[in-house]
């Protein structure tokens, strides 16, 4: 029994002694900055404005948290095919830009808490609206050609029951039908959703959603004491509402 406890005692000692041996939060405040990886196409998570200017929630959201660390953000575009080598080799410091946290991912790098949820959701008219999966029976729904929401529909219960599923080349085009009242309903990422409704609030959206699936910020597996950080900062931004002005900036106000 002494000699299990003796080895509880050394292995939870070696835990510690690793964590306090993690440097990388200091070197981050050392060099002043943090590199952030980001594919800059990803509207409205981060992307170039007309401007040329890299924009975007996560954009903010990074500024932000750099701002309360003392340092700045640095924001670098890459591939993304290749984001996570980028990531592991040193190039970037993190990879903030709608990374959904998926067990494939988790085997290679690690996440920050998740601080955004997606999914694919419902948009249809405010006077005509589609609250609830089961509603787009007899309905004519717009998707975007092979992406999340075609197949998100194709595997639901209700695709048996739906009037006509119509293909477009973008979810804009499928939005824009929508508002010219060619469709009853559009199934689409709740990000890009929300964010072309927060233009002109002329559609609404569902309660429930088809998929969901949450972002985190990557990072190195080794960087503990920097994710700590990282996640301290995301849960005081909540706290103190920074959050959500950041949110309704690029979403508006939610509305359940």
């Amino acid at each position: 029994m002494k000699k299990l406890l003796a080895i509880i005692i050394m292995v939870l000692g070696i835990g510690t002694m690793s964590f306090g041996a993690d440097k990388s939060l200091a070197k981050i405040k050392e060099a002043g900055k943090m590199v952030v990886g980001l594919d800059a196409t990803f509207a409205p998570m981060g992307f170039r404005d007309e401007n040329g200017e890299i924009v975007g929630f996560d954009i903010d959201l990074a500024n932000e948290v750099a701002s309360r660390l003392g340092i700045k953000a640095e924001f670098k575009p890459c591939e993304w095919d290749g984001i996570i080598f980028d990531l592991k080799s040193r190039k970037i410091d993190m990879v903030w830009n709608g990374m959904t946290i998926t067990p494939e991912r988790k085997k290679q790098i690690t996440f920050s808490e998740a601080y955004f949820e997606d999914g694919q959701i419902i948009f249809s008219k405010r006077a005509n609206k589609v609250d609830k999966i089961s509603d787009l029976s007899g309905k004519k729904v717009g998707v975007q050609l092979g992406g999340s929401a075609d197949f998100a529909v194709q595997k639901s219960e209700i695709f048996r029951e739906i009037k006509e599923v119509k293909k477009y080349a973008t979810n804009v085009e499928a939005l824009m039908d929508l508002e010219a009242g060619r469709l009853d309903a559009v199934v689409v990422d709740a990000v890009a959703g929300k964010y072309y409704n927060s233009k002109n609030n002329n559609l609404t959206y569902s309660s429930e959603s088809l998929t969901k699936e949450y972002y985190g910020v990557g990072m190195r597996n080794e960087d503990k004491t920097f994710r700590a950080a990282i996640n301290s900062t995301l849960d005081e931004m909540k706290d103190d509402g920074t959050f959500k002005i950041i949110y309704e900036k690029w979403f508006g106000k939610e509305e359940n």
